[in-house]
């Protein structure tokens, strides 16, 4: 390494480590939800611009679900335009490694108890509210809106971030109960695809941070921390991946500092992707394997692999990063009751269902929750207009 690049690296951690210091003296700003598009479950959406007519499913093993019949949309399929709430999964794939037989989970300390919030402003609440008379509003209603899910906030808005997080995490607290909230700001994210944005460098990233983390209140909460940003590296430079790198195990440290309860997870992509040792050493660079920034990772973010594969591969995770006893991982099973498609498909494939409903209960050692990350029927962008809610996507997934 230069030494002019050694003395830039060295000024970077110096500024970090006193933005960190400012963060934690951040106060939380006014609880209103400020007004404008949030990306993920707190956008707009227009249904008029929802995705093909349904086809008749098979019935769903888990959840277990009625088959129903198959209810033509009354829109047309709509356009995809470039930009997105909630990240499309990746085409890459991989043979995905045999199915773990489930076991009794063994509470570790620290582990998040209860029960996990729904919070009332999504996308799919507000297409249930506003569209009563729709033949597909029942399945919709009882099978997705009634299941808490995630918040995404993928908007680089610095100045109302710490209110968005803070009316999340106040009223899953009001309610005892936990939220999910899930941090997508990372400059350079999904490598310029569709879900490109964030915050333009990574010290105005880093300021972001410190302004979400200002509105993690003082109750449990479980962050999603950053998705695709350890899987998805390899658009960037040596470089550039180690200062990535650095602002991830920064932006861990800062979140549990502001908020000791919280429960902070990195990026282990999924089954189909890096093979565990690979996507250990990045998550290691990364400090999800420090107590102090991370408390294990998370997988399957928006993509489709079955469980049993996601808990063996985060097992296989979980034991080449090392780290302490008490990580653990969490697995979005909000689109994989079907498993992945044979062909690679991501995006919005066909014959998807709804996964396991979300929970804090596993049943699996080191498995912390299921979580629905991304919420069941936003499009990938081929239904619908990414990261927006499609009526004929969600109806199709939930009456499999």
């Amino acid at each position: 390494m230069s030494g002019s690049r050694a003395q830039r690296l060295a000024a970077r951690r110096a500024g970090r480590r006193r933005a960190a210091r400012r963060g934690a003296m951040v106060a939380a700003a006014s609880l209103v939800v400020a007004a404008g598009a949030v990306a993920g479950v707190l956008a707009a959406f227009d249904d008029r611009r929802a995705s093909d007519e349904a086809a008749p499913p098979e019935v769903s093993a888990s959840p277990r679900l009625a088959p129903l019949p198959a209810v033509p949309s009354p829109s047309a399929p709509a356009t995809a335009v470039p930009a997105s709430a909630s990240p499309s999964p990746s085409a890459r794939r991989t043979q995905s490694p045999a199915p773990s037989r489930t076991d009794t989970r063994r509470e570790r300390p620290g582990a998040v108890t209860g029960r996990l919030y729904r919070h009332p402003d999504s996308q799919v609440l507000a297409w249930v509210r506003s569209h009563s008379g729709d033949p597909r509003h029942a399945v919709i209603a009882s099978r997705i809106a009634e299941q808490p899910a995630a918040v995404w906030f993928a908007d680089y808005a610095p100045d109302t971030v710490t209110a968005r997080v803070a009316a999340v995490t106040s009223g899953g607290a009001a309610l005892g109960r936990v939220p999910v909230v899930v941090p997508y700001a990372i400059p350079g994210r999904d490598c310029g695809g569709h879900s490109q944005g964030g915050a333009p460098d990574l010290d105005a990233y880093d300021a972001w941070i410190d302004r979400f983390a200002a509105g993690l209140g003082s109750g449990e909460v479980i962050v999603v921390l950053e998705p695709d940003s350890v899987a998805q590296t390899e658009c960037l430079s040596a470089g550039d991946r180690a200062d990535r790198f650095a602002s991830l195990a920064r932006a861990g440290r800062v979140l549990k500092s502001a908020n000791p309860r919280a429960r902070v997870y990195f990026d282990a992509g999924h089954s189909g992707w890096n093979p565990p040792a690979t996507q250990a050493a990045w998550l290691r660079q990364a400090g999800a394997a420090s107590p102090e920034s991370s408390d294990g990772v998370f997988s399957n973010v928006s993509n489709f692999h079955t469980t049993a594969d996601e808990v063996a591969y985060d097992r296989r995770v979980l034991d080449a990063l090392g780290g302490p006893a008490g990580l653990g991982a969490v697995i979005d099973t909000s689109r994989n009751g079907n498993g992945a498609p044979a062909d690679g498909e991501w995006c919005d494939p066909s014959g998807r269902r709804l996964g396991r409903t979300p929970t804090l209960s596993t049943g699996e050692s080191r498995i912390d929750a299921y979580l629905w990350v991304k919420l069941p029927g936003e499009s990938d962008g081929c239904k619908g207009r990414p990261g927006t809610f499609a009526a004929s996507y969600a109806y199709d997934l939930a009456s499999s």
